[in-house]
């Protein structure tokens, strides 16, 4: 077995800056989870609060059932993959990927048999007795990687492992990881700034902002269910489009998101999920609307608009105040079009807290974790508790 479990994990630094505020989750045996996040999220907080290398403020480590908050490094049977690993170059790759092994001391027989079978799986039998340097980039990563696996602990720790390497190369390896984690026996979890990483390998995907968790959910959930408009923004490339500002309007020709001359009708099966319509409709509260832009088609809708860039997949329209990002389809800057946006698959957010205001349906993969029904906070109280952890100044004496 090798599981994880966060409870409450909080890491606040001296300055007052929040790392990490009560991040609660769990993983299953032999799960391959992505932590992903912008710069400053708090991955590399967690990443360090897991394998021991700092102490959290508050919050609980558990593996595999064991509660190892206190333990030292060595002590929680952890392996740590970076981006910037470095072979030994006075080393061949057989000892460099032994070498751990050899000072716990562990048996020249085993050494041998875990270095040679981590060879076989890595494909870099053929250069175990040679020196690094007359390794090419793959090779070297494959090898950095075995160093690691060798030890066949419960977690494997991935730092952002693939981090500037060439677009081939990261395919490359990206393919060496998933294939180790469905041969592996321990949990994999993976820490990563790149969405299409994990988009790619993630059974479920750990959001965090400025150490707070957005939502953990499957990447499909996360696309179709965002639980704020946060996680919305990120999930998607491009991002998707947002109208601020709009308002409910309820008329007897129905309910309509609407912002200055756009006016959206709300079809059935968005008011069926839209729970308290009647606490927004006619009242001034505003809402954040969402579309994606392959949610859009550029023509045979009512939103008149002008193509004002049209590079690469992607074009973008202004219409009346608004961009809109939409696919390609054959339009060049200048050209007129009525958008036609696809009405089923709108998203709506408060305003204010910026969490979804659309109940889950029938179309929402039921994964069966706990972590699933979490809830974030509203984005005033984040920015509360950001203002509650910093240092209070002492005032002058008069």
């Amino acid at each position: 077995m090798a599981s994880l479990k966060l409870k409450g994990i909080d890491k606040v630094y001296p300055s007052g800056t929040v790392a990490l505020y009560d991040v609660s989750f769990e993983t299953k045996d032999r799960e391959f989870i992505v932590v992903y996040g912008a710069e400053q999220s708090g991955k590399s907080s967690l990443m360090r609060a897991i394998t021991g290398l700092e102490e959290v403020t508050s919050g609980e480590v558990f593996i595999d059932g064991n509660n190892l908050t206190e333990a030292d490094p060595k002590d929680r049977d952890v392996t740590l993959v970076r981006a910037n690993s470095t072979l030994s170059p006075t080393m061949t790759v057989y000892d460099n990927m032994g070498f751990g092994l050899k000072l716990r001391k562990v048996s020249q027989s085993v050494i041998d048999q875990r270095v040679k079978a981590a060879a076989s799986i890595l494909g870099i039998s053929d250069v175990l007795y040679r020196k690094p340097k007359v390794l090419n980039a793959a090779q070297k990563k494959r090898a950095e990687i075995g160093r690691a696996i060798v030890r066949e602990p419960k977690l494997y720790l991935w730092d952002e492992p693939i981090s500037g390497l060439d677009e081939k190369l990261r395919a490359e390896i990206i393919n060496v990881i998933i294939n180790l984690q469905a041969r592996m026996e321990g949990t994999f979890i993976y820490f990563t700034k790149d969405l299409s990483e994990a988009l790619t390998i993630g059974t479920r995907i750990v959001v965090l902002k400025n150490g707070f968790v957005q939502q953990i959910d499957t990447p499909s959930n996360l696309y179709d269910y965002p639980e704020n408009a946060y996680v919305a923004f990120c999930i998607g490339s491009p991002t998707v489009n947002f109208i601020n500002n709009a308002r409910i309007e309820k008329t007897e020709e129905g309910v309509f998101a609407v912002e200055g001359n756009i006016k959206l009708p709300l079809p059935e099966n968005i008011l069926k999920r839209f729970e308290k319509c009647e606490e927004y409709a006619n009242t001034g509260k505003s809402v954040i609307v969402g579309i994606r832009p392959e949610d859009i088609e550029c023509t045979g809708g009512n939103i008149h608009s002008t193509v004002t860039v049209a590079e690469g997949d992607y074009f973008e329209v202004a219409a009346d105040g608004h961009v809109f990002k939409l696919k390609r389809a054959g339009v060049n800057k200048g050209d007129e079009v009525n958008i036609k946006p696809d009405l089923t698959r709108l998203y709506l957010f408060d305003g204010e807290t910026r969490l979804t205001l659309l109940a889950r349906d029938a179309g929402y993969e039921d994964t069966g974790y706990a972590d699933a029904e979490f809830k974030p906070l509203s984005y005033g109280e984040e920015e509360e508790l950001k203002e509650k952890f910093k240092p209070k100044k002492d005032k002058k004496r008069r």
